[in-house]
């Protein structure tokens, strides 16, 4: 995640080449008495009126209302004001932009802050660390996916309705994996300019796609429908396991064509309702930053959710059957417990159930 001033920095000579010009040339009127003009690395700022309190719009940014306003305080004698009054360490005074950030950037700032500097600073070495594990994670699980995908198509034994469904929530996760990892190496890349941008004259080479009006939106967009595509596959896998294991006639046949369009058409329409809602009424902030941290994303959380408990029934059920099951077998109980554990352990993630750990509050 970046701040407001490391995305301004990769034009900053441009920015403060072009305060000067726009102010060098201002005269102060005959007798009265203004605060200087001043580049915050933001913004530039005009020179002001003593004794008054000069505002802008917020710039546009990750976890920026750029419809809102900051705010630099100039006092009666013509000196920018630092962030308490009578404070003057500073010729460029405090710029006040509380204002400009979001209500889900203004959580994650209280969170990161928490504790001490040094502490936040560590949690930032941290979450820089995990980026890092999560691009390894997801290459692996990339190939192991294509992998499947690539034996379920070759081999004709598994060419059947169970492994047709596997194919789709595989096809589900590919499109997801593929997205982050693009997403991830991207801001990598971009990162990584922001980083040398103290050399002068520097000028970012590529613009990245966080920095790319919709398509950066659309990324997003595309991502969140295939996580909803994901758990409604692992919704339909709940069922039709249920189903099969439940049900003493099953037809499955009959019900694949209904699996695809629940599995596929069901993601469009709530994804649908989803981006509509969020470019209406969170559209202010730059990319949607934070949006998953906004209650509209509960639009896709809470039937994510509700897949997530369902499956948890479907669970119980089974290994209810099962249990049932193995005593009518003659086992002895040891063994049927521990069958049915290893049951358990085999579909709670089948079945998404695990996901649980990432809808939590961190």
């Amino acid at each position: 995640m970046e701040s407001a001033t490391e995305g301004a920095i990769v034009n900053i000579n441009t920015s403060l080449e072009t305060c000067v010009e726009r102010f060098e040339d201002f005269v102060i009127p005959e007798g009265d008495v203004y605060c200087n003009w001043t580049w915050d690395l933001v913004l530039c700022w005009p020179p002001t009126k003593a004794g008054t309190t000069a505002r802008q719009s917020c710039p546009r940014d990750k976890g920026i209302d750029h419809s809102k306003f900051a705010y630099k305080r100039c006092s009666i004698d013509g000196r920018w004001e630092g962030k308490e009054p009578g404070d003057y360490a500073t010729p460029q005074g405090w710029t006040n932009y509380t204002p400009c950030f979001t209500p889900e950037m203004l959580q994650l700032m209280r969170k990161l802050y928490a504790g001490s500097e040094d502490a936040a600073k560590v949690k930032l070495d941290i979450a820089e660390k995990t980026r890092t594990l999560e691009i390894v994670g997801f290459s692996v699980s990339l190939t192991a996916l294509l992998l499947s995908l690539a034996i379920f198509c070759h081999f004709r034994s598994l060419r059947n309705n169970r492994t047709r469904i596997h194919k789709n929530l595989f096809i589900a996760m590919v499109i997801q994996v593929v997205i982050r990892l693009t997403l991830y190496i991207d801001q990598a890349v971009i990162r990584g300019e922001y980083a040398d941008s103290h050399i002068p004259g520097f000028r970012g080479s590529r613009q990245g796609i966080d920095n790319t009006p919709v398509l950066c939106e659309a990324s997003y967009i595309l991502l969140e429908y295939a996580r909803t595509a994901m758990f409604m596959w692992m919704f339909i896998e709940g069922l039709y396991l249920h189903n099969m294991i439940t049900l003493t006639v099953f037809q499955e046949k009959s019900y694949y064509a209904v699996y695809t369009v629940i599995g596929w058409g069901g993601p469009v329409v709530m994804t649908a309702v989803w981006a509509i809602t969020t470019a209406l009424l969170y559209g202010s902030s730059k990319c949607w930053w934070g949006y998953n941290l906004t209650r509209y994303f509960w639009i896709l959380e809470g039937p994510r959710l509700a897949i997530i408990v369902l499956n948890f029934l479907f669970l119980l059920n089974i290994i209810r059957v099962l249990v049932v099951k193995l005593r009518q077998s003659h086992t002895s109980e040891i063994e049927q417990v521990r069958k049915a554990v290893r049951a358990a352990a085999v579909l709670l993630p089948l079945l998404g159930i695990t996901n649980l750990v990432n809808m939590a509050d961190a």
